[in-house]
């Protein structure tokens, strides 16, 4: 018989427990290669979906294998490194091969058009038989909107469905076109080639990374206050890896933080920088990931995505923020960009910098049993010093008859930076206009049909949202319970407080930054760039202005409400809450003036609020470690959430009794030599979200290759139970 090339594919759509490598044969004339896609019949139906080829192999026996059909690339997408690294995936998150492939490269699944957004304007609207009262909020909208706006923009004014949209278009009452999207969002030019001069704390931190860079890399923490110029220390380091050939990546937490970064990179390295980030289509990140590839862009900024950037020759990965929990994915795969970062350097032989004033507990940890190496900065760069930082006792502003949200100090500190030409800063970490919604007949909270969760109210729209799965119905104070008119709106978020400074500064010029103001495309942009060109006086936001931006004429920084975080049911919530403070507290005098922060809070006297406005990163951790110890908290151990999804609830709440029977039983035989605390199971805070009810059972454990193998073997048999069929377990560990 003669000899037959087989190959070894990751296939699309597959389950946990039936992912493998699935062999196929290869007809005569095709010479697949490993990296490429490519069309298998899989299943008993023969049904085709796209793979992704893992392994090329010669065989003589081919006569119980399927063919391969259509080979869809010329050259592979993913060099034998990514494939490793999706292997890694899998081990580690519990996800498919093709799923981890899939992360890694945008558009897997489909070619990327020309990038457009679709654009929906009036039309003949005599076309309509009659107008619906639904039909005339679009009509009403739109008018407004000098009658055009997309599609998604639309459905979030008026709180109708796509389908209403869709059935006005097909009557001819609207139209719909496509708007393009550049597919390079940045195209800027170098204007900034000048030296970088360090401080003699900088120069030391440098000269320690450029050493162990030299000496085959690692990770190492670079911990220094808020301003005390780490970018400076990026810079000079990156113009040392540029230099050698090797490749760069930057990593910043929000998409928010992504245009002053660009800023800074765009002017000193122009074309040579590509943009990862979620806010690109797909279009855009697969031309940018195509110039990577290519060779034509040698540093890469980002987000989360930016960690898979395609460089073959990897020399330096830098994580701003590092703490912060954007970096962990909350989709499969479930995976962290510190620990693919870290496998990348490993590989690589290259150089990890976890950057942060705040450092998480497991990196200071490493850091200083020597895991990994430790810089320190101690001051602010170029002759800034930290801000005056003042507490202001809400219960005390109560008694003495201040009923607005704004503390007389507060009003007075803005009133001042105000009259003196200086901008400022104010937290408030709640979006929407009230955030409380409740009958004060009957006492029932206006919930969400879909989600355990109350709506807020969004005066934007004039709608009551759910911010879980943007469910919304206009504005009412009629109980949807008991039918009186007497629902009542308490609680403050965004719009509330925009409307309060507007009321009170009627001089000043508010910006409001969060997730309703920055849903257009290139939005952080614009808006942060006219704040900086000083068009706005006030920026006010969710947590989202409270890290990473850096404006010279930022003076002052007000905290509203600095005690929400504390008391919640995460065991980070103290940690959460020191890290935002010590952040925001860092905006304000970060150039030549002076800088003040005032905190708002019901508990003054509050440890953690205390040591953050001293930004005493090391007694913190030295007072919350001993917790984390003493209740065996990561840093000393890892956490495995195990979370049981489905649309009955007593099913859910059975599968999740099924998996904690099955683990007593591997624990007490097989797997007897691991080390585990069970927690649960227990039904979720929010225990329904998208009409899918939600348990979970949490593990403390040490995540190695054994306990890994076990939950493995878990995840295998609670798929294979019929009692579990329409419930998901989806793993988790931390």
């Amino acid at each position: 018989m003669a000899e037959r090339t087989v190959v070894r594919v990751a296939v699309q759509n597959v389950a946990y427990h039936f992912d493998e490598a699935y062999s196929y044969a290869v007809p005569e004339g095709k010479c697949p290669k490993v990296g490429c896609r490519v069309m298998v019949p899989f299943g008993n139906g023969s049904s085709v979906r796209q793979a992704v080829i893992l392994d090329v192999i010669s065989g003589n026996d081919v006569s119980d294998l399927k063919e391969i059909g259509v080979i869809l690339d010329e050259t592979p997408l993913f060099s034998d490194k990514m494939i490793r690294l999706a292997l890694f995936m899998k081990e580690r998150t519990f996800c498919t091969v093709y799923d981890a492939l899939r992360t890694m490269l945008p558009g897997l699944s489909h070619k990327p058009q020309d990038a457009t957004v679709k654009m929906v304007r009036l039309g003949d609207i005599s076309t309509l038989p009659r107008i619906t009262e639904k039909q005339q909020s679009v009509i009403d909208c739109l008018s407004g909107l000098e009658g055009e706006c997309s599609v998604k923009e639309l459905c979030y004014f008026t709180g109708v469905s796509t389908a209403v949209v869709d059935n006005m278009k097909r009557r001819g009452a609207l139209e719909y076109y496509d708007k393009e999207i550049f597919r390079r969002p940045y195209n800027e030019k170098v204007t900034d080639t000048s030296d970088i001069v360090l401080t003699e704390s900088q120069q030391n931190a440098f000269d320690n990374l450029k050493k162990q860079l030299a000496s085959g890399g690692g990770t190492s923490l670079l911990f220094g206050v808020t301003g005390s110029g780490k970018t400076q220390v990026y810079l000079r380091l990156i113009d040392e890896v540029e230099r050698q050939g090797k490749g760069i990546i930057v990593m910043v937490p929000e998409i928010s933080l992504t245009p002053q970064t660009l800023r800074i990179f765009h002017s000193r390295y122009g074309d040579k920088v590509a943009v990862f980030h979620s806010a690109l289509s797909d279009g855009e990140r697969l031309d940018e990931w195509k110039r990577v590839k290519q060779g034509r862009a040698t540093i890469v900024v980002g987000t989360r995505s930016a960690v898979f950037a395609p460089f073959d020759n990897l020399g330096l990965i830098i994580i701003d923020e590092e703490q912060e929990h954007t970096y962990k994915s909350e989709q499969s795969p479930r995976y962290h960009a510190r620990d693919i970062a870290r496998y990348r350097v490993a590989e690589d032989k290259a150089l990890l910098v976890l950057a942060s004033a705040t450092p998480s507990f497991e990196s200071y940890m490493a850091a200083k049993s020597g895991k990994y190496t430790l810089s320190v900065l101690k001051e602010r760069f170029a002759g800034a010093t930290l801000p005056t930082v003042e507490t202001v006792d809400m219960c005390k502003e109560r008694f003495d008859g201040n009923k607005s949200e704004i503390s007389k100090q507060l009003l007075s500190a803005l009133m001042q930076n105000l009259d003196e030409g200086h901008q400022s800063i104010v937290l408030i970490n709640r979006r929407g206009y009230n955030t409380y919604a409740a009958c004060n007949s009957c006492g029932e909270v206006v919930m969400c049909p879909n989600c355990s969760i109350g709506l807020t109210y969004h005066r934007h729209n004039n709608r009551l949202m759910c911010h879980y799965c943007g469910y919304s119905i206009p504005f009412t104070t009629v109980c949807p319970e008991c039918g009186a008119n007497d629902v009542r709106y308490t609680g403050a978020g965004t719009q509330r407080f925009e409307e309060e400074l507007e009321r009170l500064l009627p001089n000043a010029r508010v910006l409001r930054m969060d997730a309703d103001t920055t849903m257009q495309k290139f939005s952080y942009e614009e808006k942060l760039t006219a704040f900086r060109n000083g068009e706005y006086d006030i920026m006010l936001g969710t947590q989202m202005v409270a890290k990473g931006l850096d404006f010279e004429n930022v003076t002052l920084v007000g905290v509203l409400s600095a005690d929400q975080q504390l008391y919640n049911d995460d065991y980070k919530s103290m940690e959460t809450t020191f890290d935002l403070l010590t952040q925001v507290i860092g905006r304000a005098g970060r150039g030549k003036y002076k800088g003040r922060a005032i905190i708002q809070t019901i508990q003054p006297t509050n440890d953690i609020i205390k040591l953050a406005a001293d930004q005493n990163y090391e007694e913190f951790y030295d007072t919350e470690i001993g917790m984390r110890q003493a209740c065996v908290f990561p840093p000393y151990c890892n956490l495995c959430t195990i979370s049981f999804q489905g649309a009955r609830e007593e099913r859910v709440l059975k599968a999740s009794l099924n998996f904690l029977n099955d683990l007593k039983s591997k624990a007490e035989g097989e797997y007897s030599d691991l080390k585990l605390i069970v927690l649960g199971p227990m039904p979720e805070r929010v225990v329904k979200v998208s009409n899918k009810y939600r348990h979970r059972l949490i593990i403390k454990c040490v995540n190695n290759k054994r306990f890994r193998q076990m939950l493995s073997d878990l995840l295998v048999d609670f798929s294979k139970n019929k009692e579990n069929s329409g419930v998901n377990a989806i793993p988790d560990i931390t």
